[in-house]
């Protein structure tokens, strides 16, 4: 029998009621937690996140998270981060400053670019709906939650200023292209699995790709 217990972390900074509803449509058993005692025991760990980054970092620090999903990401269980969630496994942020992320993958979380390729303003944040591309580094989607849509560019819904930059190519899952840059829409390396878009708030290829990832 599939296992489908998930363990959603509550820090504070997230609207946990919509990931909740979403993974609980498609069939998790959902348990949401604020002690960091309550990690080690998670099958699958989901990380939301809202706000600027700063906060949230700060948040995980005062309630001992941080290192609880440091460990957590060592294990083989899978830990999945959404929007701010995926962010903070990084190394750090310019986002109001300069702040230290969790360092799980090495790499920045930087400003989304105010001007097209070509020199055009263009809005930020970049919000709404907009379709996933694979990344040169990666030949397709196989075996990971975005498995079988190569060829169909699948939309998600978007609502972020900042965005990840991994220093590792091979951690690039997925992008979108926004005013002709490739922004990073997805990272994977082992059991981590993490997204900028939300998949919550994105119908029904947002429903698919947590059932996927529920497997």
């Amino acid at each position: 029998m599939v296992n489908r217990n998930i363990t959603l972390l509550d820090y504070g900074m997230a609207n946990l009621l919509n990931v909740a509803r979403a993974f609980e449509y498609c069939g998790a058993t959902v348990r949401t937690i604020e002690d960091p005692k309550d990690v080690v025991s998670a099958d699958r760990l989901v990380v939301p996140g809202v706000g600027a980054f700063a906060d949230v970092i700060r948040e995980l620090a005062e309630r001992g998270l941080d290192e609880a999903i440091r460990r957590f990401s060592e294990t083989e269980r899978p830990l999945f981060g959404i929007c701010v969630g995926m962010q903070m496994l990084f190394d750090g942020s310019e986002e109001f400053g300069d702040h230290n992320g969790l360092g799980i993958l090495p790499g920045q979380v930087k400003a989304v670019p105010a001007k097209t390729v070509e020199g055009d303003a263009q809005r930020v944040p970049h919000i709404g709906w907009n379709h996933l591309v694979l990344p040169h580094s990666q030949p397709s989607w196989a075996g990971t939650p975005l498995d079988g849509w190569e060829n169909e560019q699948p939309a998600f819904y978007f609502v972020h200023s900042y965005s990840a930059h991994p220093d590792r190519d091979e951690d690039k899952l997925a992008e979108c292209m926004y005013g002709g840059h490739r922004i990073c829409a997805a990272v994977r390396r082992n059991n981590i699995f993490a997204t900028q878009f939300h998949p919550e708030r994105s119908g029904t290829a947002g429903l698919e790709l947590i059932k996927k990832f529920l497997g």
